[in-house]
């Protein structure tokens, strides 16, 4: 019997994030977390916690990456992502992800994966060299599977991510082309109409494409000792963006405008402020980092007090119970999709020999 196919009343949107920390931090929250608040309301949102990819880097440190997949759940609540209105997805727990990565690693050259921007930079800020697993050039094709086995229309994420969401596509065309005889010449966007088993699927960049780290030269990460953390402390959060050096020779010097602070102030204060600071520095006028830096660690307080506070109500034995609870039931539901999502590629693929249901 071929398998039933569940098409969403509203278009289907699936991200997540991987737990290699404890928690989120500011570049999370502007690159994708505002965009997936607004998209809850709009959007059938599937939010994804990929554990399994964590263990590329912290394979050894498998307590850690529990505990950091709690964390990010607690972080994701606490922002107000609502496990009511959106399914939270625990990558580790969808054994359909599994299957199609290893199906879609057939579609993909080798040297087609290690030439994404986003895999090599990885490698190279982490100083990997040659040492890294065989499972870190192949998360990329993981990424893939997370992402096509909810069948989305929209993936929001940071522009580092971008590259990955153009090999996902990829996938999805050559998947479609090859086995549900979708025409080579067919627009990406009438593939499932065509016959394909996979919309091919669409990144959306946040409001801040990449914000850079408070070192002020690599991207905010978790791994490079130069984010603000959302769970950071009102004086944590302030000593790290007091710690951004601005390289002025004194309070009239000019200031270069893709310097930390001027993107912190464009991302955090009002536009008519940010625009007014930039002018000051543009003209020569005497501006004192300091205010500058004060100004911008109140700014980002105020938008983290609300979620510090929500975050800390998650910390005791009953918000624990809550986040174990919001997990499973987002498996239950993420895992009938998926299988549905495997039921049909495998269909297409001509090796539906049997019908599987997973209970949880």
């Amino acid at each position: 019997m071929p398998p039933t196919t569940t098409a969403p009343a509203r278009s289907r949107v699936l991200t997540g994030d991987t737990p290699t920390s404890t928690g989120l931090h500011l570049g999370h929250y502007v690159g994708s977390l505002e965009n997936r608040l607004r998209m809850q309301d709009e959007h059938d949102c599937y939010f994804l916690i990929a554990n399994v990819h964590a263990f590329t880097t912290l394979a050894d440190k498998p307590d850690d990456i529990r505990a950091n997949t709690l964390g990010i759940v607690k972080d994701w609540l606490a922002v107000g992502l609502d496990p009511d209105r959106s399914t939270f997805v625990l990558q580790s727990e969808v054994p359909a992800i599994a299957e199609l990565t290893f199906l879609f690693a057939m579609l993909i050259p080798f040297n087609k994966v290690m030439r994404n921007p986003t895999l090599k930079t990885e490698i190279e800020s982490k100083g990997l060299g040659d040492s890294y697993p065989f499972g870190f050039p192949m998360y990329a094709v993981g990424q893939c599977a997370d992402i096509l086995a909810f069948r989305p229309e929209w993936v929001p994420v940071g522009e580092d991510q971008e590259a990955h969401i153009e090999l996902c596509r990829d996938v999805a065309l050559k998947f479609n082309q090859v086995y549900a005889g979708v025409g080579n010449r067919v627009p990406p966007e009438e593939h499932v109409k065509a016959g394909g088993v996979f919309p091919i699927p669409k990144a959306r960049i946040g409001r801040v494409a990449r914000l850079v780290g408070t070192d002020g030269v690599q991207k905010m990460s978790k791994s490079l000792n130069n984010a603000i953390f959302l769970y950071d402390t009102e004086k944590q959060v302030q000593k790290k963006i007091n710690g951004i050096v601005t390289g002025r020779a004194s309070a009239t010097s000019p200031i270069d405008p893709a310097n930390a602070l001027i993107q912190y102030a464009e991302a955090f204060l009002p536009r008519e402020r940010a625009d007014a600071i930039k002018a000051d520095y543009a003209a020569g006028k005497e501006v004192m980092d300091g205010h500058v830096k004060a100004e911008v660690g109140a700014a980002v307080n105020a938008l983290l007090a609300p979620i510090r506070a929500r975050r800390a109500e998650l910390e005791t034995p009953d918000g624990e119970r809550r986040v174990l609870s919001v997990i499973r039931d987002g498996v239950r539901k993420a895992n009938r999709l998926a299988e549905e999502t495997l039921a049909m590629a495998k269909k297409a693929m001509r090796i539906d020999f049997v019908v599987r249901t997973i209970s949880t």
